[in-house]
């Protein structure tokens, strides 16, 4: 099923293109098929009645007159001869349909009284043809009467050869050689031009009735795909035909709802930050009053780790609602700045790689991102490499540290919130479960993904995708 479209749009036009000319054929064959028999029938008639009115008129003649009127219509394709007796009849030949016709039609018009014969004959072309190539027409029809079992050329006759005798009142037999057009064997020109034309007619129509009907859908798609980007995305004007209408409208009262969700917990989370830092404030000045110096280290200590918490959770949710608008942003000076402000601090971090061009981003967050990805590789394996790799469609940068890197059963796990490996579980480097699935939210915000893997080398890569055709 490689060939079978993948898209809605191109199904449904091999579906309609295919049944189109599936019933064109099936029209046309059954329309050759009617022609065929109304010409059959036609030309039947057409030789039968000269036939009936060639044994009139020999009937009221005499001899004398017969042999002028046998002159005058022995001619191809009704050769008329005069016999005294019945030629034999060739009994390997078999009767067609045309030979039963005119059976049943000459008793009917001349009476069943009459003396009737009618034989198909096996043709000769070969010699026909000969003959007539140099002798013409009058040798071939010398052949007709004589013979009685010649038959024309090919390419002038084509039908049936018949020979039909009839006995006259006195006696003698009138013998026709007749050659019955055959149906033409090739399609009229102008039939296949009006069925080509027809077939082109209606798959174009079906081309835009296709299109029509599957645009809203790309657009809802493409919809859908920008909400994960942006939850403030513009809604979907619900007009066009009642189910888009319907579809449209359901989207946007989701996204609605999403948006309501959300600004409802940021609003709890920051009121929360806010209410949570005067009795901070208290428990840190109670903790300076502390004679024991010991106890009062653990209790700034706990108190710094709170803080912490509460902050970075108010970042994840302000993240996932950020309504920045993006900006071509240089991010090779963005990293520039990130490396300064990490060796203001004593720490290593080496910046290989870059990209000349832009990128359309919303800052604020591709720095939070980066910064958080820098952090730990500088907090859990004593350094940060940080490699650009510009494809031009997808901007790709490395964040490689030379620690003990993750076990694989952790390596998909550190992106739930809240949750850190027993490594980062100490004072030391604190943390608190919540920069690595920020940093995951912000590049799925800009249509990219996070991942993490272990370097064969050793140490831990934090691989971050950005695509250069980001929405708006």
């Amino acid at each position: 099923m490689r060939w079978w479209p993948q898209s809605l749009f191109g199904r449904l036009l091999v579906v309609l293109a295919g049944g189109m000319l599936v019933a064109q054929l099936l029209s046309a064959a059954i329309n050759f098929a009617e022609r065929d028999s109304l010409l059959r029938n036609a030309s039947g008639m057409q030789q039968v009645q000269r036939m009936v009115d060639v044994v009139l008129l020999l009937d009221s003649m005499n001899n004398q007159e017969r042999e002028r009127i046998v002159a005058v219509l022995g001619v191809p394709p009704l050769v008329l001869s005069l016999h005294d007796a019945p030629a034999a009849a060739q009994p390997e030949l078999l009767a067609g349909p045309r030979v039963r016709m005119v059976e049943s039609m000459l008793p009917a018009a001349l009476g069943q009284e009459r003396a009737i014969q009618v034989d198909p004959l096996a043709p000769a072309p070969g010699r026909a043809a000969a003959r007539e190539q140099h002798a013409g027409p009058m040798a071939h029809r010398q052949d007709m009467v004589q013979g009685g079992h010649q038959a024309p050329p090919g390419a002038v006759h084509v039908g049936q050869l018949l020979r039909t005798q009839v006995q006259l009142r006195d006696g003698r037999w009138a013998r026709f050689d007749n050659h019955l057009p055959a149906p033409p064997e090739r399609l009229p020109g102008r039939l296949a031009l009006t069925l080509l034309l027809l077939f082109g007619v209606v798959l174009a129509l079906s081309l835009l009735a296709v299109r029509w009907i599957t645009r809203p859908l790309h657009t809802l798609a493409q919809a859908a795909d920008a909400l994960g980007q942006d939850i403030h995305h513009p809604p979907l004007p619900e007009t066009g035909p009642t189910e888009i209408a319907q579809a449209a409208r359901a989207f946007n009262t989701m996204q609605a709802n999403l948006v309501r969700l959300i600004d409802g917990r940021t609003q709890v989370l920051t009121a929360m930050s806010h209410d949570l830092k005067t009795p901070l404030t208290r428990m840190r000045l109670r903790a300076d009053l502390l004679d024991d110096e010991a106890l009062r280290e653990r209790f700034e200590a706990d108190l710094l780790e709170m803080e912490a918490m509460v902050s970075q959770t108010l970042d994840f949710m302000r993240g996932l609602g950020n309504t920045e608008p993006r900006q071509s942003t240089d991010l090779m000076a963005l990293l520039a700045g990130l490396q300064r402000d990490q060796q203001a601090m004593g720490r290593e971090v080496r910046i290989e790689g870059g990209t000349p061009a832009p990128l359309q981003v919303k800052p604020s967050l591709i720095k939070r991102c980066l910064g958080n990805l820098i952090d730990n590789a500088v907090l859990y394996g004593g350094s940060a490499t940080v490699v650009v790799q510009d494809s031009g469609n997808c901007l790709t940068l490395r964040v490689q540290d030379k620690g003990p890197g993750l076990p694989p059963e952790e390596l998909d796990k550190v992106f739930t919130p809240f949750y850190r490996v027993e490594a980062s579980r100490n004072r030391a480097t604190g943390g608190t479960g919540l920069g690595l699935p920020i940093a995951r939210t912000i590049a799925q915000l800009h249509g990219g993904d996070l991942q993490l893997r272990n370097r064969p080398e050793g140490g831990l890569e934090a691989v971050l995708t950005l695509p250069r055709d980001l929405r708006p």
